[in-house]
């Protein structure tokens, strides 16, 4: 019996070498490849729902139809009319995310999204973006995050510093959160279905039930995942847009 080894998955391969001047490492990896793939499985998935633009949808235009819907109600919840412009942002956010995760369940796939680095480079993206437009918004009146209106005076020393700290950290938590949930729920599935593997040579039968519902539950964790990140971005936006 092969040994089950869990953080196998997790590896970057090299699958094209390739150091740019200074001995910069920007090869293609198993990790580009899947963002690639994940870039096109979300375009195929919208534009090819889009194609006919059916009066009646179909199936797959439904399906794309009610992504536009959910997040641009997600949008309009939590951040109202004004973050209507936004929903571009948003929504690609979503789509990339969700295609990250899904095509790490596909069998010898690479869960891009178990990384910290991938997520991490996402998050502070979307943070330096956020801040941006909160400048772009209240000019420095901005500053003001740091510091709720109503404030008593000599609470300011300590509770500037609290605002600042849990400012900067949004882009922290948000990348592990992801990554952790991602990179926890794949080498469970690992080990569990290395079980059940063994659990079949050794009863003569195998549990594929069992197999199906924990898979089932690792999708229902990947599309969660999406939602929780996205919906944070949405909340983050709200206190850039509308300040607090």
């Amino acid at each position: 019996m092969s040994e089950i080894k869990p953080l196998e998955q997790f590896e970057l391969k090299r699958l094209v070498e390739y150091e740019a001047f200074g001995g910069v490492d920007i090869s293609f990896t198993n990790s580009s490849l899947f963002m690639v793939i994940s870039v096109l499985a979300a375009a195929v998935f919208l534009l090819g729902g889009m194609r006919k633009n059916a009066l009646v949808p179909g199936r797959w235009q439904s399906m794309a139809e009610l992504s536009y819907e959910f997040i641009a109600s997600m949008l309009k919840d939590t951040v109202g009319s004004g973050g209507r412009q936004y929903f571009p942002f948003i929504f690609t956010t979503f789509m990339y995310i969700l295609m990250c995760n899904m095509t790490g369940m596909l069998p010898y796939s690479f869960t891009v999204t178990s990384h910290i680095m991938v997520t991490f480079g996402i998050a502070i993206f979307i943070f330096v973006a956020i801040t941006i437009i909160g400048f772009a918004k209240h000019g420095l009146g901005y500053f003001g995050m740091f510091l709720p209106s109503g404030t008593p005076w000599f609470m300011i020393p300590l509770l500037i510093p609290i605002e600042v700290v849990s400012y900067l950290s949004r882009p922290i938590s948000l990348s592990i959160r992801l990554a952790a949930n991602m990179m926890a729920g794949h080498a469970i599935l690992k080990v569990l279905g290395g079980f059940v593997v063994m659990m079949g040579a050794a009863t003569g039968w195998l549990p594929i039930p069992f197999i199906v519902l924990l898979t089932g539950f690792e999708f229902l964790v990947a599309f969660l995942q999406a939602y929780i990140f996205t919906i944070l971005v949405c909340v983050y936006l709200n206190d850039a847009i509308h300040m607090h």
